[in-house]
């Protein structure tokens, strides 16, 4: 654990090399020589770990097929708990099972929230739009299954999350892969293997939250606003500013406050957003069926991707999928540890709504809005621009929503944020303890502004493949403890079929004489 530790320690330390170029603006070509040296150091490590992660097998990643053999076997060693359970799910969520006697932090729907706030993003925006250039519409096809496959993978983590949370004297709540990794493969008897599982699994979070989850969303969405609204070009120091404040202000509040900002964001960002696609949708109504024929066929077309050949298109929806809700990934059961709670199985069962909600409804509401307007097939040559190119496809039924969409942009990235800040801070107490917690996140805000005004492809890059190899630790600790969520799992529906749950708003209500 103590290498786990100085290798966590010598990664910030390479980040924080990077602060002050930002004081050097009196001399330019001293401050572009330091931070191309930054970008090359980061730019080695992340070579370096592409070959891993992305290490092809039959044509799929390595990464990609990891997860893609998660979603499957989760769903059948949980016997589709994805459709049998849904409906409960949203009960559980509106609230009909919440008791606030029970321990943790936040309801339900809170929980719910702060994890999707993680995840509903640019990748909804931009990804999708970058998977169907690369993939042709076909990719959607396979981004909708591995999302709704993924359903299972999302509930067995989540569990996991629940079982072996620590519930402090204060009513602060830790929870997450590190910690079902440790405790939990310990009572298999591999406490060393949980011990080096879960301190790498706190390194892979870290970064992937100062780079994935913040610089990156930080420096898109700046590109987004000024897209929609040039005039906003040449303040991105002002945009690193005014992000920074509120990021601290949310953050510094811990997760009660990052619950309530989610709830609030989350449900407005995803209703805006999906109003605009509707009404896109309703007035293209007899295009659909063409779109979805055309994303169905190319599924299965050698020639639907620009890449080339099915494996490509699959590549591109699994690539999206795994991207875009994070299943597998060991995010959320960070935030779901924290749900107000004593069944674990049922925080479990609402965190299988997160993928159907992000990639089935919100992914496929850009990706259907992208086929029907045909922009896809107007972009050629050069880097895929995912947010100009549904820019372009909202534009052409609403010309004025692009403007909209630059705000929504702005908030997707904020909500993702203050989550992934979360996350990063439950991966550093792990690791380094309480007490430095304030260290954390005095470099973690600093870092929104870092974000917003220097271009660090490689360091942007680095955070990415940290958040992607996340999953192997973390995967492989579900695999080996998963004949103990199967056994909770029908446990809890035995008792939930047999009447012996009782709505609590329905033992609030009085009885009529």
């Amino acid at each position: 654990m103590r290498a786990i530790k100085n290798i966590a320690l010598t990664f910030l330390v390479l980040l924080v090399l990077a602060a002050p170029a930002f004081a050097q603006t009196s001399d330019t070509a001293n401050t572009n020589g330091f931070l191309a040296s930054i970008d090359a150091v980061f730019g080695a490590v992340v070579a370096a770990l592409e070959k891993v992660i992305f290490l092809s097998i039959g044509g799929m990643p390595l990464v990609v097929l990891w997860l893609l053999a998660g979603a499957i076997f989760f769903t059948f060693r949980m016997k589709f708990v994805n459709i049998r359970a849904f409906r409960h799910a949203i009960d559980v969520v509106r609230g009909n099972y919440d008791n606030p006697d029970e321990p943790g932090e936040v309801s339900h729907f809170q929980a719910l929230s702060a994890a999707l706030s993680a995840t509903v993003g640019l990748g909804n925006i931009a990804g999708v739009a970058i998977a169907i250039q690369l993939g042709g519409p076909g990719a959607v096809f396979w981004m909708t299954i591995v999302g709704l496959l993924g359903m299972s993978s999302k509930f067995a983590e989540c569990t996991l999350g629940l079982m072996y949370r620590i519930i402090r004297p204060d009513g602060t709540v830790s929870g997450g892969p590190m910690y079902y990794l440790s405790r939990g493969l310990a009572e298999k008897g591999l406490r060393p293997l949980g011990k080096v599982l879960a301190g790498v699994f706190c390194v892979f979070c870290i970064g992937g939250a100062f780079g994935g989850g913040n610089m990156f969303q930080v420096n898109q969405s700046f590109a987004g606003l000024t897209a929609a609204i040039p005039a906003l070009e040449g303040f991105n120091w002002l945009y690193g500013l005014v992000l920074m404040a509120l990021v601290g202000l949310v953050i510094i509040g811990g997760i009660r406050r990052i619950g309530a900002v989610a709830g609030f964001l989350v449900p407005a960002m995803c209703l805006t957003y999906f109003v605009a696609a509707l009404w896109i949708l309703v007035t293209n109504l007899t295009e659909i069926p063409a779109a979805a024929a055309t994303i169905v066929r190319e599924a299965f077309s050698p020639q639907a991707a620009i890449t080339g050949g099915l494996v490509a298109v699959l590549v591109q929806g699994v690539r999206r999928a795994a991207f875009d809700n994070e299943a597998g990934v060991g995010s959320a059961p960070i935030a779901h540890s924290a749900a107000r709670t004593d069944e674990p199985v049922r925080e479990g069962i609402v965190a299988l709504l997160e993928p159907f909600i992000d990639t089935v409804v919100v992914s496929n509401m850009t990706a259907l809005v992208i086929v029907i307007t045909g922009v896809y097939a107007n972009q050629t040559g050069g880097e895929p621009d995912g947010i100009q190119m549904t820019f372009e496809a909202f534009s052409t039924s609403i010309p004025w929503f692009p403007v909209i969409l630059g705000i929504a942009v702005f908030l997707f990235a904020f909500s993702t944020i203050i989550s992934w800040g979360y996350y990063g801070e439950r991966s550093w107490t792990f690791l380094f303890g309480e007490r430095s917690l304030r260290v954390y996140q005095i470099i973690y805000v600093i870092f929104v502004f870092v974000g917003a005004v220097v271009n660090l492809q490689s360091v942007l890059n680095f955070g990415d493949m940290m958040i992607l190899a996340m999953a192997f630790p973390n995967l492989l600790g579900c695999f080996l403890l998963s004949g103990k969520v199967a056994e909770a799992l029908e446990d809890y529906l035995t008792r939930l079929n047999s009447g012996q749950m009782v709505e609590v708003r329905r033992v609030e209500e009085p009885t009529v004489r």
